[in-house]
């Protein structure tokens, strides 16, 4: 074998045949010395390159190379393609920071639910998130925990972070919503305010259809089951059962009756309370607020030994993931919402990018989109039984009867038979015969 040395320290060391070896140091100093540029490559290699890097290489100034990057327009052709080559070799990436003082933009958009659980918002989210990615944008995503209060502190806090805004069921005020977009470009989902570009789903439609198959069933008493109170769509909804029924009413025809209860919160969890008040009005069939109410009360339905649809029917909105296979597989309102979040994000790049090829401005074009619905039915609806034809404390359904305030009043008796005994517990709340 050759020979070895045992290295003591930085200094010379001997070999076993007694001569003595250069220093460590000795060879270092031997080695070649690198290029200025590579060494400059290294050192960039080591730490986050900056645009000074870049320029440095270049030959030009910073903000020259800001040009040559972000308005490639503004620099001549041989300047902007050594930038570029020089950026690509250093592996540079523009701070989002820098980027938006130099740009005035951040290329992220925020898109603000009002409860991040609810399966509802879940291809909504991918709609948005797959338009904004196609269009070099980034998606920020805040559940405002149904609180108007927090939508609020939410968009005051995107004011400089983000480049615009889409709100979904907002809890605000229309005014609020205006003021929002003045500071921010906006659009809406599922709220209509005049002067804000929205999309809207045409929920009316699919409860038309809903109010004809319950009808169809022998259903004359409908319980609407509502839900947040300051949510445009739930009045929205109880309108449109107001005018399909009144719609449907003939003189001399069958008498078809809605009533209301609630307010709700629009989960699981209030399904229980939901359904008891339900019992309450007599009721045959429900129109629930969204899927996750209705879930709730086919849960309490079978802890109470009633039978969906055989006792009771129930419809539900959204047509979220899980509706169709909870027990029994819930008959809904079908609406495209991934396809919402998607014209949501591209009216509002029509916003942000009105001069690009491709985009449709909202401000010079359509405000609004209304997206198609309809019924989706599954196997909670069905006929009405004998014993649901005449519910206790309830007037016939075919038999006209005098109207009564829209809260807290049970129905008088049929005069020509004895009284029945009213149900227990609370009233109904919300009675009216679609006016």
């Amino acid at each position: 074998m050759g020979d070895f040395v045992t290295p003591r320290g930085f200094g010379g060391g001997r070999s076993h045949a007694g001569k003595r070896l250069p220093s460590i140091a000795a060879l270092c100093l031997a080695l070649p010395v690198a290029s200025t540029t590579r060494e400059t490559t290294r050192e960039a290699a080591e730490r986050s390159v900056t645009i000074h890097d870049v320029a440095a290489r270049a030959g030009v100034a910073a903000s020259t190379v800001s040009r040559a990057l972000n308005n490639p327009g503004r620099v001549n052709a041989a300047t902007r393609e050594r930038v570029q080559r020089i950026a690509a070799e250093l592996n540079y990436v523009p701070s989002s920071q820098a980027r938006a003082l130099s740009s005035g933009r951040t290329r992220t958009v925020a898109l603000l639910v009002p409860d991040i659980t609810n399966p509802f918002y879940f291809d909504l989210i991918r709609g948005t998130q797959h338009q904004l990615k196609a269009a070099g944008y980034s998606q920020v995503l805040l559940d405002t925990e149904e609180s108007a209060n927090q939508e609020s502190e939410s968009l005051e806090r995107l004011r400089k972070t983000c480049d615009g805004v889409i709100l979904t069921a907002s809890r605000l005020s229309d005014e609020q919503i205006v003021a929002a977009s003045r500071v921010h470009p906006l659009v809406t989902v599922n709220r209509n305010v005049h002067g804000v570009p929205s999309v809207l789903l045409d929920v009316p439609s699919a409860i038309n259809q809903a109010i004809d198959h319950l009808l169809s069933l022998g259903h004359r008493r409908i319980c609407y089951v509502s839900g947040p109170p300051n949510s445009f769509s739930n009045r929205w909804r109880w309108r449109a059962i107001n005018e399909a029924i009144r719609s449907r009413r003939r003189p001399g025809g069958m008498e078809v009756e809605a009533v209301r209860i609630g307010p709700f919160a629009p989960q699981t969890t209030s399904g229980a309370g939901a359904a008891d008040a339900m019992i309450n009005t007599g009721a045959t069939a429900a129109i629930a607020y969204n899927d996750l109410l209705a879930i709730g009360m086919l849960h309490r339905f079978a802890a109470r030994g009633l039978s969906v649809p055989d006792d009771v029917s129930i419809v539900g909105c959204d047509d979220i993931f899980g509706a169709d296979f909870c027990n029994p597989p819930l008959t809904t309102m079908t609406a495209p919402i991934e396809q919402a979040g998607r014209a949501a994000t591209t009216m509002l790049l029509g916003l942000l990018n009105p001069l690009t090829p491709g985009q449709v401005s909202p401000r010079g074009g359509e405000r609004r989109v209304l997206l198609p619905t309809h019924l989706t039915i599954r196997a909670s609806t069905g006929p009405v039984s004998p014993t649901q034809a005449h519910p206790a404390g309830t007037a016939h359904p075919d038999r006209p009867r005098k109207d009564t305030d829209d809260h807290h009043h049970r129905p008088p008796p049929d005069r020509h038979r004895p009284a029945a005994r009213p149900p227990s517990g609370p009233a109904a709340a919300g009675r009216s015969r679609g006016t």
